[in-house]
């Protein structure tokens, strides 16, 4: 009789897409995210945490481009209350902006109108993974809901400018670039893409206007042109369709592209001339003057906030200002070459989305952090990234005396001090050492039986001392410069002298 099979066993691997996050990354993501919140919460912001999971009906069509309305989450359907009624479908949350738009529907008669709230978490996108790209990373999202004035959308400006700021990214090293969407659908009626009476037509057309604006930087102008035209052929032979739009209609949104100028009261009166005779675009010309003047008033000129119609937004629901931080230090990319970082947050006005719960208009404006861009910029100025310390690792001599080693670390973590107790094999002492040196630990306490007896401890400084030798013995490490014996109470004040820079 053959022998059954052994069950197979799991394989140790993270899903694809998915990543882990260990000890120093996790402490360099919160430092960074609780000085973003002290920046948000000195403006009035609330944080909110919302469940990771929604309906798939309160989210939608999960707010991605036109391209994909119905995918890009992970969903499922909940078991059947019964034959006549279908479990619900729900879905891991595709960003922070749905949810909030739910709990502003849902809570509206208990909140504050306006309502500043803050959110920072993981979001999950079923999307094909690739160099950089993870289906689970995090946002960190700040949003006003009921407030109509663009002062709102400024101080989001604002606010964003001094998070920058606060967690190391200085002037010059950074652009907050403001432009609005109606005056780019005031320049699309100008170009005859947008008809005011028909809003549903050229929909097709107005989508690849979009697109071709937002892929300036990698096409070029003539790559744009051809997407503006009949289309473009790639380097690979791939044919991208095109708007169809004549060189004039084309001239006259090359020219919105084109039209920052050296001030921001120059480049909206561009615009201005742009959109001709568009009421929408008018208006979001006088909105962008209110907000240079309302960021002026701040102190907040274009070396840190500009007006630049280049920004687009892809995401199809915003409905008037659009914001994007970008990064303009360089760095070498994975060929060596110099590139500016790019960006790292943005947003914009969405006075539309709170409505499919509503029925009715509830103004909203927000931005989002990328919070593994920013963190990798930190890392780039040499801000997050390096190294971190560990706790002290109060070591074992003796199993039987494993209380008076807890007491130590005890007292310890009570003085504020990060402390641990090597709980592992004690017999080989080097064992330990060699435990602290991988823990980043900066002091190893050490009390065998001859300290004990003495009423002292030995205290070993593991950052000025050497490294550990593998199977060092305890005399040998004993013998190692950086070390000092004190008296049994006075560990807490000879710890912290040794833990000073």
């Amino acid at each position: 009789m053959a022998k059954d099979k052994a069950p197979r066993r799991p394989r140790a691997e993270t899903p694809r897409g998915f990543r882990d996050y260990f000890g120093a990354e996790v402490t360099e993501r919160k430092a960074m995210l609780d000085a973003i919140a002290g920046v948000y919460h000195r403006h009035g912001f609330e944080p909110l945490e919302t469940s990771a999971v929604e309906t798939v009906e309160a989210l939608g069509k999960f707010l991605p481009d036109v391209d994909r309305p119905n995918e890009g989450v992970f969903a499922w359907q909940e078991d059947a209350e019964s034959d006549s009624k279908p479990g619900d479908w729900l879905a891991l949350r595709y960003d922070m902006t749905a949810p909030l738009a739910r709990v502003a529907a849902q809570f509206r008669n208990d909140l504050p109108s306006p309502y500043r709230r803050y959110a920072m978490g993981p979001v999950w996108r079923n999307e094909k993974p690739g160099p950089g790209r993870f289906r689970q990373f995090y946002q960190c999202d700040a949003d006003t809901v009921g407030a109509p004035s663009v002062a709102a959308d400024a101080e989001i400006c604002a606010m964003l400018a001094g998070a920058l700021e606060t967690v190391g990214i200085p002037r010059g090293d950074y652009l907050v670039r403001v432009n609005n969407r109606k005056v780019l659908n005031g320049v699309m009626e100008a170009a005859g893409v947008l008809d005011p009476a028909d809003p549903d037509r050229f929909f097709e057309e107005r989508g690849i206007v979009l697109r071709a604006i937002d892929k300036i930087d990698r096409l070029g102008d003539a790559g744009v042109r051809a997407l503006l035209g009949e289309g473009r052929l790639d380097e690979s032979g791939d044919f991208t369709k095109g708007a169809g739009l004549s060189p004039e209609q084309a001239e006259i949104v090359m020219g919105f592209m084109s039209a920052k100028r050296a001030d921001g009261p120059a480049t909206v009166a561009r615009l201005g001339e742009l959109i001709g005779t568009s009421a929408i675009g008018r208006e979001g010309v006088q909105e962008l003057e209110t907000i240079a003047e309302l960021l002026d008033a701040q102190g907040l000129g274009p070396d840190r906030i500009e007006i630049d119609p280049s920004v687009v937004r892809g995401l199809g629901y915003y409905t008037g200002p659009v914001y994007e931080a970008e990064l303009t230090f360089e760095i070498l990319d994975e060929k060596g070459r110099k590139r500016s970082f790019g960006s790292v947050a943005g947003g914009g006005r969405y006075d539309d989305l709170v409505k499919r719960f509503t029925g009715q208009s509830v103004p909203a404006t927000g931005v989002s952090i990328g919070v593994d861009r920013l963190l990798a910029a930190l890392r780039a100025k040499g801000r997050a990234g390096g190294e971190t310390a560990g706790p002290v690792v109060v070591t074992v001599m003796d199993r039987d005396r494993m209380a008076e080693y807890m007491a130590m670390a005890g007292e310890l973590r009570a003085a504020g001090i990060r402390a641990e107790v090597y709980l592992g094999n004690p017999k080989n002492f080097g064992n330990q050492l060699k435990y602290a040196d991988k823990r980043a630990s900066p002091i190893a306490v050490i009390q065998g039986g001859d300290e004990a007896a003495k009423g002292t401890v030995v205290l070993k400084d593991l950052i000025l001392g050497a490294k550990i030798a593998e199977g060092a013995s305890l005399e040998e490490w004993k013998a190692r410069p950086a070390q000092v014996e004190v008296p049994r109470g006075d560990i807490v004040a000879a710890v912290r002298r040794m833990l000073e820079p």
